[in-house]
């Protein structure tokens, strides 16, 4: 199997074993981000032992005696002779204890909220066993792994009884564009861009997506294949998804994510949608959003004061689950009788809202790869979201992405259409128009764009830079 990218993270990994002391890592993340495959690449780079222990899924036949006995039979398979089952997790740690040496071991608990779904105490006992076992080997690695971030964060992260142990905290994100283009092997000079992009609209930087892309075919067959089919990985994978990594109030956590689809909303205005009050309910479910990786927060500062927006927009930054809720689910009983006829994406009802969303989300999901064609890479960047001034007709605007320094202001334009005419210029000039310039702070203006730009654009010299899509994919 093929490994991209990552780097970054590695490299922090790989940090740990200078250390004269073991290390207790957390990794989370989307699921499917490839969180596992990329603790397994940091033990093989480490020429490391690598033990995985992972959780069942659970089930309302289970109990803790499953999920001992699960991970009894995995340690066997490291220690090479049988291992009994625990009776408690105390004890299964210190059998994974007694197989320790002084080798280089990195271990993963893989999906540790399975591990710990039917006991409570599950998280307290492996604090103990850190600090009295684990902790006493100096050149382990020992990472608690899962696609229930909102555990892991409760339960590790935040928690007092934790504090000073962690020596890394790891969220996984999307692959690089860069990385991304890698999984047509070698074609991206002979593939169209347009057909890459839509493919990205759909998948975005999920890795396990990605390696279901068949670089011989075009964009519309590898979705059909993917998507249209009964049981097909972008068919399935949202239900599954959802279930398990949502557990809290399931069914208002899956109405606001449905408000999400057609916009950046802020929370009130969620709440407004449903019918719901801008309480606790609504704050919860977006906080189980976030960290299963489908929703971000956008944090950003007031172009014209400097100050912390007050009321945040949350916007769906997952592609998948935007493509998935509105072309997959609308058409899912056709689908997965066999029926369904799919042509080619421009067919799809709601295509082209999809694909502006999600062109507008690879940009700002990934806005650290336009930094070196800004010219700003070596600049601390304050604030970078998307910004929306409300007010009386004419006196409102909305920037697609905002990048703030300290001295300087970068209105992005993102723009995926056939045509890009030269009326983009004036589109831009307006909104500048109406933001309020701060003393000594410089407004620039730069176009990431995919279509056909027109001639007139980068002659007549506006746009500080101008970005076409096939550069971020290294084309």
């Amino acid at each position: 199997m093929n490994f991209y990218g990552r780097e970054d993270i590695l490299l922090d990994l790989e940090g740990l074993w200078g250390k004269r002391v073991a290390s207790l890592v957390t990794c989370r993340g989307r699921r499917r981000i490839g969180k596992s495959t990329l603790i397994k690449r940091f033990a093989e780079l480490s020429e490391a032992r690598f033990i995985k222990i992972e959780g069942l899924r659970p089930d309302e036949e289970m109990s803790n005696d499953d999920e001992l006995s699960a991970f009894a039979e995995q340690l066997s398979v490291y220690a090479e002779q049988s291992i009994p089952a625990a009776k408690n997790w105390l004890s299964a740690f210190k059998s994974l204890d007694g197989i320790l040496d002084e080798r280089r071991t990195v271990v993963l608990l893989d999906e540790v909220s399975w591990l710990a779904y039917f006991d409570e105490r599950f998280a307290a006992v492996l604090k103990v066993a850190w600090d009295n076992m684990f902790k006493e080997h100096s050149h382990l690695v020992f990472v608690v792994c899962g696609s229930v971030s909102t555990w892991i964060k409760e339960n590790i992260v935040d928690s007092n009884a934790y504090y000073g142990r962690r020596s890394l905290d790891i969220v996984v994100p999307e692959l690089s564009l860069k990385d991304c283009a890698r999984f047509w092997d070698g074609r991206q000079d002979r593939v169209s861009v347009r057909d890459m992009l839509d493919v990205l609209s759909i998948t975005g930087g999920v890795p396990r997506y990605l390696e279901e892309v068949n670089p011989s075919q075009t964009a519309d067959e590898n979705i059909r294949r993917m998507a249209f089919r009964p049981n097909a990985t972008l068919r399935t994978d949202f239900d599954e998804m959802f279930k398990d990594v949502i557990t809290k109030r399931p069914r208002m956590v899956a109405k606001v994510l449905e408000t999400l689809t057609d916009g950046p909303l802020t929370m009130s205005e969620i709440a407004g949608r449903i019918n719901a009050g801008a309480g606790g309910n609504v704050s919860s479910a977006l906080e189980q959003l976030i960290e299963a990786g489908m929703v971000a927060r956008d944090v950003g500062k007031n172009p014209e004061t400097g100050a912390e927006i007050r009321e945040r927009r949350y916007r769906l930054r997952d592609n998948y689950t935007r493509f998935f809720l509105k072309c997959v689910r609308p058409a899912s009983e056709t689908i997965d009788d066999g029926s369904f006829l799919f042509t080619r994406l421009s067919r799809l009802d709601e295509w082209e809202t999809v694909k502006g969303f999600a062109f507008e989300n690879l940009i700002v999901n990934h806005y650290a790869e336009l930094l070196p064609y800004l010219h700003l890479e070596d600049s601390l960047i304050y604030s970078a979201a998307p910004y929306r001034k409300n007010g009386a007709k004419g006196v409102g605007y909305q920037i697609d992405l905002l990048l703030q320094t300290k001295r300087s202001q970068c209105v992005v334009e993102i723009k995926r259409r056939t045509s890009i005419k030269k009326s983009i210029i004036d589109e831009v000039a307006a909104k500048i128009a109406k933001m309020k310039k701060s003393p000594g702070m410089s407004i620039r203006a730069a176009l990431v764009y995919d279509g056909n730009l027109a001639e007139t654009v980068p002659s007549d010299g506006y746009f500080d830079a101008i970005i076409p899509f096939r550069r971020l994919l290294g084309i």
